[in-house]
């Protein structure tokens, strides 16, 4: 009988580690080989993307952005942030990278699964719906929620 709890422990905490999992996505491996946008500078300091960030899209999601914003399922796109120093010419320390991806599991954000990590790329624990598909719901309604467009790769 002992046994029996013990392995039902056990299945309980792989469950639970598989759920865990799923709901928080881990950073693409090789994404810094993906499409890559161009540098952009946001210098005002009250805006949510105040730093310089570049933009990466795989290849499902760079034909979304040539079909004007119309993603298929599973399409990944990444965004790395980096601090503004003294120089905005020059890259500062990473600071945040984040993930869209395109689940229409993901009902109470638009159709996309967004995470956020950290310049080690650790999830940051910030919470998808209000930091993130807020701005991409009031901004990005009639572009698939995806703020970034073809333009920003030239």
């Amino acid at each position: 009988m002992k046994s029996f709890f013990v392995f039902l422990s056990a299945l309980s905490f792989c469950f639970s580690a598989v759920v865990s999992e799923a709901a928080s996505p881990s950073l693409p491996k090789g994404y810094s080989a993906w499409k890559k946008s161009e540098r952009k500078i946001v210098t005002d300091k009250s805006s949510l993307f105040y730093g310089i960030h570049y933009i990466y899209a795989d290849k499902k999601a760079q034909s979304g952005y040539l079909a004007d914003n119309k993603f298929a399922e599973g399409s990944r796109i990444v965004v790395e942030f980096f601090n503004i120093k003294d120089n905005p010419a020059v890259d500062g320390p990473k600071n945040m990278v984040v993930l869209m991806q395109k689940d229409k599991r993901q009902k109470a954000t638009g159709g996309w699964l967004f995470a956020s990590f950290g310049a080690d790329g650790k999830p940051s624990g910030l919470d998808p719906v209000t930091t993130c598909f807020g701005c991409h719901q009031k901004d990005a309604a009639q572009k698939d929620f995806v703020i970034s467009t073809k333009k920003d790769f030239k």
